[in-house]
């Protein structure tokens, strides 16, 4: 059996790092590396809530993301989407995706009737962009409610666990974790999960390639995933402050 491109075994992680105040202007902010793919995650937030939620009586906080890929991320040059009359079908996909996975873990009424943002921007991309954004972005989400505690804005912590993300697939017939780009374009089922601290899954999305895929193959891909995203929740803890780690 051949080695990954990489010297990786199948279940091992790209080098990871999270770096956390990246930057000083937004609430909080957060580089995220895994192996090449380098995003910055950064929170900001607003003191109002989207107009559907903004009527009488709303007591409710809202949490949204939005991502975008920077021209140099890829070569060739990735043409800015404003550029092309709008965001594409994919952008769209990810944003819903970061938003849904981080209000999973937010408790929006003990946040109160504000927004916080987080901006997922990819410097650099080599596979697995969505599941880098929304585990740096849920360091950069912890930070910023710690920020509003700090300055008694809220109460306690708006969080009721952690959230982290990453791809799996079957490449030559192996389960393998946490795909380049080099192996996730020859995938032949290709798959991101996103699950909580304490093992909660919040969304699976596999697909076959050309390819159809067993439930015991699912199921490999699965455990794969659970043993990666038990080690970046304990990255993501070894970065926050205890008060903000769940068990």
């Amino acid at each position: 059996m051949s080695e990954r491109f990489d010297g990786r075994a199948p279940d091992e992680l790209r080098t990871i790092s999270i770096t956390p105040n990246f930057t000083d202007m937004p609430a909080a902010s957060v580089l995220v590396r895994f192996g090449r793919t380098t995003v910055m995650c950064t929170a900001s937030i607003d003191k109002s809530v989207p107009r559907w939620m903004d009527k009488p009586g709303n007591t409710r906080g809202w949490v949204t993301g939005e991502y975008s890929m920077l021209p140099g991320a890829t070569d060739p040059r990735f043409r800015r989407e404003v550029h092309r009359g709008g965001l594409s079908g994919r952008t769209q996909e990810i944003q819903r995706l970061i938003g849904r996975s981080l209000r999973a873990v937010t408790d929006l009424e003990k946040l109160g009737p504000r927004t916080i943002y987080l901006d997922c921007d990819v410097l650099q991309a080599d596979g697995g962009t969505r599941t880098a954004s929304i585990t740096g972005a849920y360091v950069a989400l912890a930070l910023a409610c710690e920020k509003l505690l700090a300055e008694a804005l809220i109460d306690e912590v708006p969080l009721n666990d952690s959230v982290a993300a990453i791809s799996c697939g079957i490449v030559e017939g192996r389960a393998l974790l946490d795909l380049p780009y080099v192996e996730d374009s020859a995938a032949d089922v290709d798959m991101n999960v996103v699950m909580t601290g304490s093992g909660r899954l919040i969304e699976v999305q596999g697909t076959g390639e050309e390819a159809t895929f067993s439930r015991a193959e699912l199921n490999a891909l699965l455990d794969l995933a659970e043993k990666g995203i038990g080690e970046l929740t304990a990255m993501q803890n070894d970065v926050l402050p205890e008060r903000l780690h769940f068990k």
